[in-house]
């Protein structure tokens, strides 16, 4: 003989669940939150940084008038300091990538874990480096 079970009715006498309230600003209450939300928010400054590098590479495929008028749009107030926020993000973001590589990916040399310091700093050196060699093509024309 087969029983058929009856799917759980359930009453108004049920239990519910406890779910405490959330504070939709939750995310203000500890610097760790608040990191990773600002590093979440930083990727929308990302997108324009992105967004503004492929208008300039356009612009400069469109000829010295076309560049021109980008360079006009890119010296508006408004444009100027979404700009000065999107460095402050896109460094914020660059940081916080780095500080949590090692987290991220586990490096083994000869069968141990190689330490946080070092991949920490070859991402800030390999940053630096690469900083200095964009920096010596823009000085020297």
């Amino acid at each position: 003989m087969t029983e058929t079970r009856q799917p759980a009715r359930y009453t108004e006498y049920h239990p519910r669940w406890y779910r405490s309230r959330v504070s939709t600003w939750w995310w203000l209450a500890q610097w760790p939150y608040l990191k990773f939300i600002l590093r979440e928010i930083s990727s929308v400054f990302v997108a324009w940084f992105v967004v503004v590098l492929l208008l300039q590479i356009r612009a400069l495929s469109r000829g010295s008038e076309a560049y021109a008028a980008f360079e006009r749009w890119l010296q508006n107030p408004l444009i100027v300091l979404l700009n000065m926020i999107t460095l402050f993000f896109v460094v914020f973001h660059a940081v916080t990538w780095f500080n949590v590589a090692p987290r991220a990916m586990a490096i083994r040399f000869r069968g141990k874990r190689v330490p946080d310091f070092w991949i920490v700093g070859a991402n800030y050196a390999a940053w630096a480096a690469v900083s200095l060699v964009l920096a010596w093509f823009l000085v020297r024309s």
